[in-house]
């Protein structure tokens, strides 16, 4: 089968915060009638990012299917978990038109792209292009989308860690994956700043990749879409500091299990885990004790669904670095339980600390 005979996948990767979310829900808002199927990453036990795509009571954001995977990375399960899922959406009566994949902001693209060469996938699908989403502003001001004074707390306390970060890692190898990178929240810093963040990503990204900039995750669908980039056949070229492959291998099972053992050992550099917490006393209250709460040592991310006393909807919350969002939501689901995602060995005390004293 070839190429314009098979049906386009679009991976969208990019660190924790970034606006993966928000692009695709731009994406399936204005898709032209394509019949879009979702599959969703989460990493933790509670999805949240599926919900907001597919529950979030905005009937345009609505896929033709979402499919959550929530027990890990998808570059840690790709057999266990999302080859059996994507078979599953090409066996349908009704295959989709186009399938987007948002990866977990911890997870590495290239064993995803390499899983779209197994048997059975390979022949009805093709990868149409890898987009990697960062954080503009987090970038402009000489972060990658986290705290550093918690990356240096975590170093100090593991001597393990006097390697590069699994942070700075992922993000190197996210942007050598790229067919498209996009600088996402590019209206919060000026040109000039926008400037020296293209020159700082520049050794990362192939040549013939387009970075590009947006706001609030906003870009035409055929910027998006319809790349043709076969990525699958092409990852000789997306070289990946994880990837430790110095020739190709024919052999699937050999080619997974060595993916399988390497890709665990970069998901124990990360922890989650969920907080149920009590009722805030209002939406401002809920933002300041989640800020405080992201800013203890080692935490890269706060996110799910929370009650405010008196108010009838539940609230989502996210945060990420030093900027939290909070908005009710009257599709939210399981309020009152937070995933919290960050470096192993952090703070989980000073993270319950911190949220119960919001208690109403």
């Amino acid at each position: 089968m070839t190429t314009a005979s098979k049906i386009p996948a679009t991976i969208v990767t990019g660190f924790l915060g970034a606006g993966k979310t928000t692009l695709i829900r731009n994406l399936i808002a204005h898709a032209g009638g394509r019949r879009i199927a979702l599959i969703v990453n989460e990493f933790g036990d509670m999805g949240f990012d599926g919900a907001l795509l597919d529950g979030c009571a905005d009937p345009a954001c609505a896929a033709d299917e979402v499919v959550e995977l929530t027990n890990g990375c998808i570059c840690c399960t790709v057999a266990d978990d999302f080859l059996p899922t994507m078979e599953k959406l090409l066996d349908r009566d009704t295959p989709p038109d186009h399938i987007v994949i948002e990866t977990s902001g911890l997870a590495l693209p290239q064993p995803l792209v390499r899983a779209f060469s197994w048997p059975g996938v390979k022949t009805r699908v093709t990868v149409d292009g890898v987009i990697t989403v960062l954080d503009a502003a987090a970038l402009a001001e000489g972060r990658i989308a986290l705290d550093e004074a918690a990356l240096a707390a975590q170093r100090a306390a593991d001597a393990a860690l006097d390697h590069d970060s699994p942070v700075e890692e992922l993000f190197h190898d996210q942007l050598a994956c790229a067919d498209l990178v996009v600088l996402n929240k590019a209206d919060l810093v000026g040109d000039e700043a926008l400037e020296r963040v293209r020159a700082h990503i520049a050794g990362d990204v192939r040549p013939t990749v387009h970075v590009v900039a947006a706001e609030k995750g906003f870009l035409p669908v055929d910027v998006l879409l319809g790349r043709g980039a076969a990525a699958e056949d092409d990852l000789a070229a997306r070289h990946a500091h994880h990837h430790h492959h110095d020739h190709d291998d024919d052999d699937h099972d050999d080619d997974h299990d060595d993916d399988h053992d390497h890709d665990h050992h970069h998901h124990d550099d990360f922890e989650s885990f969920i907080l149920d917490v009590a009722s805030f006393v209002s939406l401002k209250d809920a933002e300041a004790r989640v800020l405080a709460a992201i800013a203890r040592p080692g935490v890269l991310r706060i996110k799910g669904a929370v009650a405010v006393a008196g108010k009838p909807a539940p609230a989502m919350v996210q945060a990420v670095g030093p900027r939290v969002e909070a908005w009710f939501a009257a599709g939210a689901a399981a309020p009152g339980r937070l995933v919290v995602i960050g470096l192993k060995g952090l703070d989980r005390a000073g993270v319950e600390s911190a949220l119960a004293a919001a208690a109403a």
